[in-house]
């Protein structure tokens, strides 16, 4: 096995937004924001290469919307999905299982573009699987007032419609193989997966939404997004607890300046204990 760190480029979120009741004072000092209150987010997904499959967890937020979408979002950087992939030895078609933690744009914009005539849309990796699991698709493909900008049907109508769709019959499954486990996480939106990878004697957890920085580890650190934020500090305190002591490897999709990070348990909680490049832990 073989895991490559794939950016897919960064966007700008409201600080107020990502941070809840937390008080800019106090966000401000791990994730400054601009003079408009932006702040700076990556959209880092991971490439897993097992054996025959290629497993994709995540692929950023596409190129198929219109530029008034794209003017609320501030895109910056020089990475893309292609070139990331093509910097790691692939491309799209290569990718045999397109893995999505939840289906929020940011999240699952990657998987479907605009066709050659430009009337309608088709997936971007047409030899892989898609993944979502029963639970959130429901609860994506009927969302509520809340979520409903968020959930794009453009983004994932064409999923099913394609054939290529496939779901996670729960969080024991080994439908990914037996080096990868899933836990369900309901704060943020309902039945989001956070995927937990063997590697190298470590667990890589990939952090989706559960955990978009270092600077969301305190528990009252929690997203204006998410649908049920108390929910969200409980999962939070028992997934970091867990990974403080069996020392997990975070693998974190938003944080812009740091890929990974691993937690320690203090006085005052759960806090970060070293954050780093995954390339920089786990060698080339």
């Amino acid at each position: 096995m073989k895991l490559h760190v794939i950016n897919t480029g960064n966007f700008k979120l409201d600080g107020g937004a990502m941070f809840g009741v937390v008080p800019k004072a106090l966000w401000n000092k791990t994730n400054p924001a601009d003079e408009n209150n932006l702040c700076n987010w990556s959209m880092r997904c991971l490439l897993i290469e097992d054996g025959n499959r290629l497993i994709l967890v995540d692929n950023g937020i596409g190129t198929k919307q219109d530029a008034k979408f794209f003017s609320h979002y501030f895109l910056n950087g020089n990475d893309t999905l292609e070139s990331s992939l093509k910097l790691a030895g692939f491309s799209t078609d290569d990718v045999t299982d397109m893995f999505l933690t939840h289906l929020h744009f940011d999240h699952c914009g990657g998987s479907i573009k605009n066709n050659k005539d430009n009337t309608g849309y088709e997936t971007v990796f047409k030899n892989a699987t898609y993944w979502s699991n029963a639970e959130h698709w429901e609860w994506a493909t009927k969302p509520n007032p809340r979520e409903k900008a968020s959930f794009l049907k453009e983004n994932i109508l064409p999923i099913r419609e394609s054939g290529q769709l496939k779901l996670i019959t729960g969080e024991d499954s080994k439908q990914l193989g037996e080096n990868i486990s899933f836990s369900y996480m309901r704060g943020h939106t309902d039945a989001m997966m956070i995927p937990q990878i063997q590697y190298k004697g470590k667990t890589v957890a990939f952090m989706a939404d559960l955990l978009p920085s270092t600077g969301h580890i305190p528990l009252p650190y929690v997203m204006g997004y998410d649908t049920r934020p108390l929910l969200t500090m409980t999962e939070k305190e028992k997934f970091l607890n867990r990974a403080a002591t069996e020392e997990f490897i975070l693998f974190l999709e938003h944080d812009s300046v740091n890929e990974c990070c691993t937690l320690q348990n203090t006085e005052k909680g759960v806090r970060l204990k070293e954050a780093f490049r995954f390339e920089d832990f786990f060698g080339k």
